[in-house]
């Protein structure tokens, strides 16, 4: 039973939006392909976690807080006798461990070790199980999604589910009978009120509202091609079509997310967009869909 869904992160959608609007440094898109990746990954083995059929609930993306320190869960499943913690890597390409460190064969680049983000999220689950004085088994493991990937010199023991091995760990938990009762409820639910909604830990390049791009680009392959026909935008790289109310709600959520402290006007949306519509469209789809503040030049949106 699926109790938790996953999204994507603010930082994804944020680093989505600026990819097409700055220049990122080469750091920074290793930064963002990282996130597309890790995100991918994760819906993948979501896919996967699909053909469990015994009573497990099941809770995604889970980020909790204790003692002052926050840790991510990406899948947690909780079963009769025992909680799977699992942290879903989308690494693609030859790794190999040396000294506790992970290095990609090809370039060389060293990665951030999985087992050291996951010793202390077992280590803070522990704290917090022992906080809410429940007392659960739990087992963590780091599931290698890609089929793509292989790591040398691991020792055996570690707590690696690699991709030939992703069907059978699913496959064993089917075969585990599990009846789940009050106390496993009272568990996922807790954990779920738990969870909290911003990350403190979002790392987002330095941007500034004067050096990003303005206009609007198409919804389906991102090009700033576009031009405005009657009441729709049109692509002129692929065709794509979009309704110009929905393009520029689309540019709405944009302009909020990646600048919070300024308000949502007609006269800086209509500058943020720059379509080759009125402003009255503006203002229209804008009182039509938000709740307006204040009159005349200083009316804003929220």
């Amino acid at each position: 039973m699926l109790l938790k869904g996953r999204t994507e992160s603010e930082e994804l959608t944020a680093m989505r939006y600026l990819n097409k609007r700055l220049e990122l440094t080469a750091d920074e898109r290793f930064r963002y392909s990282i996130l597309e990746k890790g995100y991918e990954g994760e819906v993948k083995f979501d896919q996967l976690a699909e053909s469990l059929h015994e009573e497990i609930y099941i809770i995604n993306d889970l980020l909790l807080k204790v003692n002052n320190s926050y840790f991510q869960i990406d899948t947690l499943l909780i079963l009769q006798g025992i909680v799977y913690l699992l942290d879903v890597k989308n690494y693609q390409g030859d790794f190999y461990l040396e000294k506790d460190k992970l290095y990609a064969v090809a370039s060389g680049r060293e990665y951030k070790n999985p087992l050291d983000q996951l010793k202390r999220c077992s280590t803070l689950f522990t704290q917090l199980l022992q906080n809410l004085k429940l007392d659960y088994l739990f087992e963590s493991s780091v599931i290698f999604i890609n089929p793509d990937f292989t790591l040398y010199q691991a020792p055996i023991d570690q707590p690696f589910i690699y991709p030939t091995q992703v069907n059978r760990f699913l496959n064993d938990i089917n075969k585990t009978p599990s009846k789940l009762n009050d106390g496993h409820k009272k568990l996922a639910h807790t954990l779920i009120s738990l969870h909290q909604s911003k990350n403190p830990y979002t790392e987002l390049p330095e941007y500034h509202y004067e050096d990003m791009q303005k206009g609007n680009y198409c919804k389906a392959c991102g090009s700033f091609q576009v031009s405005t026909k009657f009441t729709q935008l049109l692509c002129r790289n692929c065709g794509e079509r979009e309704s110009t109310e929905q393009a520029i709600l689309r540019s709405v959520d944009e302009f909020k997310l990646l600048f919070p402290d300024r308000k949502i006007t007609t006269k800086n949306i209509y500058d943020w967009c720059r379509m080759d519509v009125h402003k009255r469209t503006f203002c229209r789809v804008l009182k039509k869909n938000y709740a307006s503040f204040g009159n005349t030049r200083a009316t804003y949106y929220k």
